[in-house]
């Protein structure tokens, strides 16, 4: 029972993917980064017949392991939308609100900044997302300082802004669709849709038409993570059988958890996170762009997050996390500024040239240190007394 604790606990979760972040970091930076590179852009080649797919180990993680990574969030959206934290208007509605903030005014700061630079307007979505795992991490590791609520107001508002960084991803960030390959995709999806009015639970039918949706996606133009989302949401909430009742959600979302948590991301992590450090990287830390990230980041997310949970609150439209107060939602407003996973993710998308690419990731990383240690040092404050 030890054992499992261990496994699923956020804590640690979020102590690996920062491990495989610092082990990348000190690779990159040391004789070893060749090595490093090597495996970084290590050709892979799957072929059957004529079709092939052959892509460098980084965007086989990217757009292929990274696919688990988003069927557990819609499992996990889903399951509060259903019958969770989620499943009422009052409760949606703070969380919902400095979620929507915490995406418009991180992205207003960034293009605001990169107006006129049309290849810069790309990235403007790279500081609204909030990195559920490691933001979760800190608010953890404050222990009896933090309100349970509190908890649960990040966890809400980072699934709100893991769907707006999903919708942001399918609208803005897709190009040269392939009307066949679109076709193929929607075929899939129906099918889905077949299976979740049907019940349909057997673990092989999801797997046979997730790949095929996946490979359609992917050759269609559209991001392939999709696909994941479209998988998760279609599994049953709840099926009934022989008089007794079960959850398919909750038993995939139990089973897929510590492999997404404990592999996915901190392998995400360990080959988005090796950024070499030299003058020229760290000049570019001057840039629009990088000065966009990270004020989009830190100062961003907390104008977007506070603002919009007091407008909602004053408006008689929500009401503040019980036994938390204004400097608790002040110092999540920061923590959500941390945006490591989905940031980088966006990142990749964004930018293709290394130059940029690597100048993005390393504002990202700046702009949610600053925004962790700040969050959690306001947190510590305000939690005196609680222990």
């Amino acid at each position: 029972m030890k054992g499992e604790v261990f496994w699923r606990s956020p804590q640690v979760a979020g102590l690996v993917t920062v491990a495989a972040m610092l082990l990348a970091f000190v690779l990159v930076n040391s004789p070893a980064e060749s090595w490093y590179g090597q495996v970084h852009h290590l050709t892979l080649l799957v072929q059957v017949g004529e079709f092939s797919i052959n892509k460098p180990m980084i965007l086989w993680i990217n757009d292929g392991l990274m696919v688990f990574f988003f069927l557990l969030i819609a499992l996990e959206l889903k399951r509060e939308v259903l019958e969770g934290e989620l499943s009422s208007l009052k409760s949606l509605a703070a969380p919902g609100f400095a979620a929507l903030g915490g995406m418009l005014a991180p992205a207003l700061i960034y293009a605001s900044l990169n107006t006129g630079d049309s290849l810069a307007m790309r990235g403007w979505a790279i500081p609204v997302a909030t990195d559920a795992v490691l933001a979760l991490t800190v608010l953890i590791l404050l222990g009896s300082r933090v309100p349970a609520s509190l908890k649960v107001f990040l966890t809400a508002l980072a699934i709100f802004d893991d769907l707006g960084a999903i919708l942001v991803i399918a609208l803005f960030y897709t190009e040269g669709l392939a009307t066949s390959s679109l076709l193929l995709a929607g075929l899939g999806i129906a099918v889905l849709v077949l299976f979740n009015y049907y019940k349909v639970t057997q673990v092989a039918a999801y797997v046979i038409v997730g790949v095929f949706l996946w490979l359609a996606v992917l050759k269609s133009g559209v991001h392939a993570t999709i696909a994941g989302v479209a998988i998760g949401l279609a599994i049953p909430m709840q099926v009934s059988r022989d008089g007794k009742s079960w959850s398919p959600i909750k038993e995939t979302e139990h089973a897929l958890y510590p492999w997404v948590a404990l592999g996915v991301v901190p392998v995400f992590a360990f080959f988005n996170a090796g950024i070499p450090l030299s003058v020229a990287v760290l000049d570019t830390l001057a840039s629009p762009i990088s000065v966009g990230i990270m004020l989009g980041l830190f100062v961003g997310k907390q104008i977007g997050v506070f603002g919009a949970t007091w407008l909602a609150v004053r408006l008689g439209l929500a009401q503040l996390p019980h036994a938390a107060g204004w400097w608790h939602i002040y110092g999540v407003a920061m923590i959500a500024g941390i945006g490591f996973t989905m940031s980088l993710f966006i990142a990749g998308l964004a930018f293709s040239d290394p130059e940029t690419f690597r100048s993005a990731r390393l504002s990202v990383v700046v702009g949610s240190v600053i925004s962790a240690f700040v969050g959690a040092a306001v947190l510590w404050w305000a939690g005196r007394g609680r222990r």
